[in-house]
């Protein structure tokens, strides 16, 4: 029997629509504009390279057709400039909105740009999207929304503290939607990720992911750093599970689903021990020198929490998720990508 996404993109694929992807050249919005394109839809992608990549955006046209690539129409601009988010709105159907500052270090460091982009570019996009009356505005929101409360598995109706200002920006944008719905009649889903993996994730940088910086690290034969034990834990999510949830929420007409939040995760707790483990092994099939490194620890980073595990009840009840990789078939296809 087929599911909800696999009936959803046929679906898509015979009424074609149009889409704006924010943060279109960064990692999860590239992910979501190459498959966009490969249904056929037509796309309006927005990004001004603060962290997203041109190298992304041309790779992604190396992966669908002539045709298909002609259907994008790619503004480079601000989410911090409402004209911006006016102009990339205008006609389109629906919005799934991934530019942000992400990295809770960043956010410690510099509050201030992390709250302009994640705080006043995200209400200037619920202008925009209210104004151009999109039908849909579906958002990144985050698990480092649920702060200091030690409950596993994370449910969406109980949060504790946000423990970094990276993780304030992310709760006031579900605050702002849940408002614009009340107020506007805006629709709205928040998808909190869960610690998102996959190709063309940067591995550069001081604020890189955990999963891209220890792979470049292990193929540049550097150290591999853990903060703390080791015994930190994560429900690591491949990209393709939250493409699924993007496209599943833009589209639900179960008005019972809309103006909620939702988590993006396995369900599937991985500590960062049994993880180095996996991008070791994993790396030795090609790399036969890597199979006795071993990792250094360090201290346990402030802001961070030490485990995140989601319940995904609500979101496969409501919008028909089901996640197609566990976090080794996801690692399975991504590094390959890393590897070239």
């Amino acid at each position: 029997m087929p599911t909800a996404y696999e009936l959803l993109k046929n679906d898509i694929c015979s009424t074609p629509r149009t889409w704006l992807v924010t943060g279109c050249a960064g990692f999860i919005g590239s992910s979501l504009l190459e498959q966009l394109l490969k249904l056929n839809q037509t796309v309006v992608g927005l990004d001004n390279f603060s962290t997203g990549k041109q190298r992304n955006l041309d790779e992604v046209q190396t992966l669908v057709s002539g045709e298909q690539w002609n259907r994008l129409c790619f503004i480079e601009g601000d989410i911090r400039d409402l004209t911006a988010c006016q102009h990339a709105c205008s006609g389109v159907d629906y919005v799934l909105h991934q530019a942000a500052l992400g990295s809770v270090p960043r956010s410690i460091d510099d509050p201030i740009t992390s709250n302009a982009s994640n705080i006043t570019g995200f209400l200037n996009m619920l202008v925009a999207a209210r104004d151009e009356k999109v039908k849909r505005f579906v958002y990144a929101a985050s698990s480092s929304t649920y702060g200091d409360h030690p409950g596993l598995p994370k449910v969406e109706d109980t949060i504790g503290r946000p423990l970094s200002p990276y993780a304030v920006t992310k709760y006031v944008n579900e605050l702002y939607a849940d408002v614009f719905g009340r107020c506007y009649g805006l629709e709205s889903i928040g998808l909190r990720y869960f610690n998102v993996f996959g190709a063309r994730q940067d591995p550069d940088g001081a604020y890189a992911a955990v999963i891209p910086k220890w792979i470049a690290s292990l193929l540049h034969d550097e150290p591999v750093y853990i903060n703390g034990t080791g015994e930190t834990s994560r429900d690591f999510c491949y990209v393709q599970n939250a493409v699924q949830a993007n496209l599943l929420a833009a589209t639900i007409e179960n008005i019972e689903a809309v103006n909620q939040v939702y988590n993006v995760a396995v369900n599937a707790r991985t500590d960062l021990n049994q993880l180095f483990s996996l991008l070791r092994d994993g790396l030795a099939v090609n790399h036969s020198d890597l199979k006795s490194v071993q990792p250094f620890y360090r201290d346990f980073r402030a802001g961070d929490v030490m485990h995140s595990l989601a319940d995904i009840g609500k979101i496969s009840r409501l919008l028909g998720y089901e996640p197609t990789h566990t976090i080794a078939q996801g690692l399975q296809e991504a590094l390959g990508w890393y590897e070239k």
